[in-house]
């Protein structure tokens, strides 16, 4: 006997009912689908680059850490695989909500899936302490808890070169494509310089980030090369060209760039990759296209230059007049360690801690500074810097002549209200974060110096603070773990622009 129609409809409301209710989740996991594929390629990707370690630790014989290599690539490789088949199964539609999810989580994602060798080699580390050193090689902070530098598996001081390497090429897409999309931190003044993300736009975006990999390949090989040329060996040479063309710091050694103070060809040779470091990439892709102009008479490099020469000059006739130090020896470790600090790359020559009261102030002034927008380098970058002084001009003259109208330019271009209005924001909570952050350590017991030069370091990604603890001879190992993570999290801040970070933690975020 049949049923009766009477009876089949509740089934079908109930299907529909079913449906009803699954489809805020559908609509959930449809939303982080596209997160949840990128951040498997970016693993995938991560894993990829583990096999540099594992054939060099293998032809060397390392056993332990060769197993603890290969097996750490495999895992971060499968769970990348995971992700992108997971991600796959709802269409690719990214938007800029889920752009700064994504730029957040990857960040801290691939950290994790660093740290495994750490966590789990030679190294022994903790979880605090592998985590410091992962976040600080992918921002390319170069601050570090390691010790006996000298004598450590090869395999470890390729990993974190190749972890600074790959976080500076990630810096530079996301400086000249994200975060002007994103209009954090004023950055939307560049936006024309590099590309946004609407779809009309993707194939110039993708030909830039094509060009200016290949720059940065070809800048890392010319690194490489210059070192080898001037006395290092070939795996020195190798790992301090990925460093130092990422402006990151990782070095070889406990003395860092100071084991080649003997050599100053070798820290002059670094002197040079550091600045190029810190220039915008774009710049360079127009160049190699045949307007080198451009480069030239950019406001950002000539300010970047004019700063560093200028505090190279003076620092160098301070030790000369101070130290009684020969010129040529004072200008080496001068122009090494100013250009070093303003660029945020983290490598020491020398103690200059111990250069006495004004070095130490003007060091501290120093990390304030930072490189060129689309660099490697971190910091308050030097744009901020310009906007700032035009801003107060204009506050002036506006006090002089209430009823006048000046301009706002930048570079040869007019500069819109919602740029300045969000250079102001960020710059209340670059400076926001060092003070939390500082006052955080302090409440742990830090002294004063230690305290507030590590919270510079983290959010500006400078590396060494200074003092005796976290200064250029020392490093981050005696600070408690519960202020390793928090340095961890403002070298994250600080390389997010903070504010990509922060709304992720406010309500409207996630009310849409």
């Amino acid at each position: 006997m049949q049923s009766s129609p009477r009876h089949q409809i509740p089934n079908i409301q109930s299907r529909s009912d079913r449906r009803q209710e699954l489809s805020p989740l559908y609509q959930g996991f449809e939303w982080l689908a596209p997160i949840l594929k990128l951040l498997g390629m970016f693993l995938i990707l991560l894993g990829s680059f583990k096999l540099a370690p594992v054939v060099l630790l293998f032809v060397e014989g390392q056993q332990e850490d060769t197993q603890v290599f290969f097996y750490s690539m495999l895992f971060t490789l499968l769970c990348g695989g995971v992700m992108v088949a997971l991600g796959s199964l709802a269409p690719f539609n990214l938007r800029g909500r889920q752009i700064f999810l994504l730029t957040s989580l990857s960040w801290i994602v691939l950290s994790f899936f660093s740290s495994f060798p750490l966590l789990f080699g030679s190294t022994q580390l903790s979880v605090a302490d592998a985590m410091f050193e992962t976040i600080s090689g992918l921002t390319t902070t170069g601050s570090t808890v390691l010790s006996g530098l000298d004598t450590m598996s090869h395999g470890i001081l390729l990993w974190r070169a190749i972890l600074q390497w790959l976080g500076g090429i990630g810096i530079i897409v996301m400086g000249m494509a994200i975060l002007p999309f994103l209009q954090v931190g004023g950055m939307r003044l560049f936006q024309s310089e590099s590309s946004d993300w609407s779809e009309k736009a993707m194939p110039r975006s993708g030909t830039i980030a094509k060009a200016i990999g290949k720059v940065y390949l070809g800048l890392t090989t010319l690194c490489i090369i210059s070192y080898w040329l001037a006395g290092m060996n070939g795996f020195d040479a190798l790992v301090h060209g990925l460093t130092t063309s990422a402006t990151g710091g990782f070095a070889n050694y406990d003395a860092s760039m100071g084991h080649f103070a003997d050599t100053p060809w070798i820290l002059w040779i670094t002197i040079l990759f550091m600045f190029l470091g810190a220039l915008p990439f774009v710049l360079y892709v127009h160049m190699i296209q045949g307007r080198p102009l451009p480069l030239l008479k950019d406001s950002q490099v000539r300010a970047l230059a004019k700063i560093l020469i200028s505090a190279v000059v003076l620092m160098t006739l301070y030790l000369m007049t101070q130290h009684n130090w020969p010129w040529f020896e004072a200008l080496t470790h001068a122009a090494f360690n100013v250009t070093s600090v303003v660029t945020t790359t983290g490598y020491a020559s020398t103690d200059y801690n111990a250069w006495g009261t004004f070095a130490v102030i003007f060091f501290l002034y120093l990390m304030f500074v930072g490189g060129c927008s689309g660099s490697t380098s971190g910091g308050f970058k030097v744009f901020r810097h310009q906007l700032s002084i035009m801003l107060m001009r204009n506050q002036m003259m506006a006090l002089l002549h209430p009823r006048g109208v000046f301009s706002q330019n930048y570079n040869g271009r007019h500069v819109p209200d919602d740029v300045i209005r969000s250079m102001v924001a960020f710059a209340f909570f670059f400076f926001a974060t060092i003070a939390a952050l500082a006052l955080a350590l302090s409440f742990m017991g830090l002294d004063f110096l230690t305290s507030f030069t590590a919270a510079v370091s983290a959010v500006a990604n400078v590396g060494p603070g200074l003092g005796d603890t976290v200064g250029p001879a020392g490093n981050f190992s005696s600070l408690p773990d519960l202020g390793k993570a928090m340095i961890s999290l403002g070298m994250i801040l600080g390389r997010l622009e903070i504010v990509t970070f922060m709304i992720l933690f406010t309500r409207a975020f996630w009310r849409a």
